[in-house]
């Protein structure tokens, strides 16, 4: 019995590793590629709107299959699926590191993002399956940590990379953390899976598929087409349509892809609310935050990536120490109190000037760092603990689907908001006259997408730097804007995470 023992507490410690491996990669693919996009730009000339897809593409993938992936994992094996989603993610890097063009390059990061939602979606149910108690918070903890970690850290390894190697880097530095990781799952990972379920709601999986497709699509071209315009409508629409059909469809199902009765219960509820809460304001703002620190501040990739190290750090640490205190304190705490800390700490960073220097953000960083290092773990404690164990890769397949559609909706709705203060600020400054309304679009466009020294340049080099300073200052207003909606999303979803998330909902199984 002593041997056996240590072999499953071996065992658990290498389903660990591989987890928090596979997470840190995908995480890191959403905000690596941010730093690197000048210099794609010069290697495969891409259109601005090929340079969108660049991004959009792997996050869209990933958002439409996380929760299909979760249900389907339950039904044919955790460890199986998650295999197939290491081995797919790491093909499609080795592919993103040889694309020649920029039609290549997009759809293999679309692939990318599918084998990266199918690892996300099982990471949660491979360690629910092994760690139980006390330890299960630590290992909650540690995957907290190494998510937000990846998340800011992205834009310091793309930095790293593109500085110092090529861009191409950041996909193949992919390859051999990928080889490894799959062998760890299939010689040291247990297979699990929900033996009473035999067969699956394939009409389920297509009509949320569909949805999602449409809604996370129309929420990241929503900027770019308009969001009065007829195809985001249609697809907002179809969006709709496609999800009341699901909804009913799966009340029917005796072995549905989705169990809507798991929304009765109020703890589940908050956690996704929650989850979109931490995605739609401090992760989507990072973006925002990178450009700030590029185009305005003028940092290369790598100087912006260690501006967000205080952040890392912090939540790093923070994480590690919350996983330990989840089976203490509640998850309405940790959660609650972690998400006042982040609508706090953005509203620290409201008001910066021209003149401001990177440091002002700094409080901002560390604040916000420390809040979504106490939500990361605690909410993964949260979203698995209320649900019978054979359905945990259900339960995560739904937190990490509404994590991603924060983070897609977050940055639309956030760029939505930045553009249209941008382009105020433009028609009403003193080079209004000098442009065409076409123009002025353009240039917004384009100062929204960190790019405002293509606007500079295409003006006479007598007016360039009265044209810098407006575009800059245009930037920085939309920012103060942005920054401020982003706290309220924050302190928004602290209100409702207090009220929904009850210890009683976690206490019913005991995994």
């Amino acid at each position: 019995m002593p041997e056996k023992k240590k072999q499953q507490d071996g065992r658990r410690w290498w389903t660990l590793t591989a987890v928090c491996t596979a997470t840190f990669m995908l995480l890191l693919d959403i905000t690596i590629v941010n730093v690197a996009l000048p210099s794609i730009q010069k290697a495969l000339h891409p259109s601005f709107s090929d340079l969108q897809w660049v991004i959009d593409a792997y996050s869209l993938a990933l958002a439409t299959i996380v929760l299909n992936a979760g249900s389907l994992a339950d039904r044919y094996g955790r460890r199986k699926l998650f295999a197939i989603g290491v081995f797919i993610f790491t093909a499609a890097s080795a592919v993103c590191g040889a694309a020649t063009s920029p039609s290549m390059l997009i759809i293999s990061r679309a692939v990318q993002g599918i084998g990266g939602g199918i690892m996300f979606a099982t990471s949660l149910s491979l360690l629910a399956q092994d760690f139980h108690g006390k330890e299960r918070g630590i290992a909650f903890g540690v995957w907290g940590a190494i998510t937000g970690a990846a998340v800011a850290i992205g834009p310091l390894a793309g930095g790293l990379l593109t500085t110092y190697v090529n861009w191409r880097w950041i996909f193949y530095v992919n390859l051999p953390i990928g080889i490894i990781t799959i062998g760890i799952a299939y010689w040291k990972l247990k297979e699990s899976r929900n033996t009473a379920e035999t067969r699956t709601d394939w009409l389920g999986v297509v009509l949320l598929s569909g949805a999602l497709f449409c809604l996370v699509f129309s929420l990241i071209k929503g900027n770019v087409w308009g969001w009065g315009s007829t195809s985001i409508v249609s697809l907002f629409g179809a969006s709709v349509l496609l999800l009341v059909l699901f909804l009913g469809v799966e009340v029917y199902q005796k072995q549905p892809v989705l169990k809507l009765s798991l929304f009765k219960k109020p703890s589940f509820t908050g956690a996704q609310l929650a989850a979109i809460g931490i995605s739609a304001s401090i992760f989507s703002l990072f973006l925002y935050i990178t450009l700030y620190l590029q185009d305005v501040l003028g940092y290369s990739p790598l100087q912006a990536g260690l501006r967000f190290l205080p952040t890392t750090l912090v939540m790093f640490v923070v994480a590690a120490v919350a996983g330990r205190l989840t089976s203490k304190v509640g998850g309405k705490y940790m959660i609650g109190i972690g998400l006042l800390l982040i609508g706090i700490g953005l509203l620290l960073g409201h008001g910066i000037t021209i003149s401001s220097h990177w440091t002002r953000l700094l409080s901002t960083l560390i604040v916000t760092g420390f809040g979504a290092g106490m939500v990361n773990p605690s909410l993964a404690n949260v979203a698995i603990g209320v649900v019978p164990p054979q359905e945990s890769g259900m339960a995560s397949g739904v937190n990490n689907t509404f994590r991603q559609v924060g983070i897609a909706g977050g940055i639309a709705v956030l760029g939505a908001i930045f553009q249209s203060s941008i382009s105020h600020s433009l028609s009403t400054s003193a080079i209004a006259s000098h442009f065409s309304a076409s123009q002025l679009t353009q240039a917004s466009s384009a100062i929204s997408g960190g790019e405002s020294s293509l606007v500079v340049k295409s003006v006479p080099v007598a007016y360039q730097s009265k044209v810098a300073a407006i575009a800059h200052q245009a930037f920085i207003t939309g920012f103060n804007e942005i920054v401020s909606v982003a706290a309220i999303v924050a302190l928004v979803a602290a209100v409702l995470a207090f009220i929904l998330i009850r210890k009683r909902d976690l206490a019913v199984y005991e995994h």
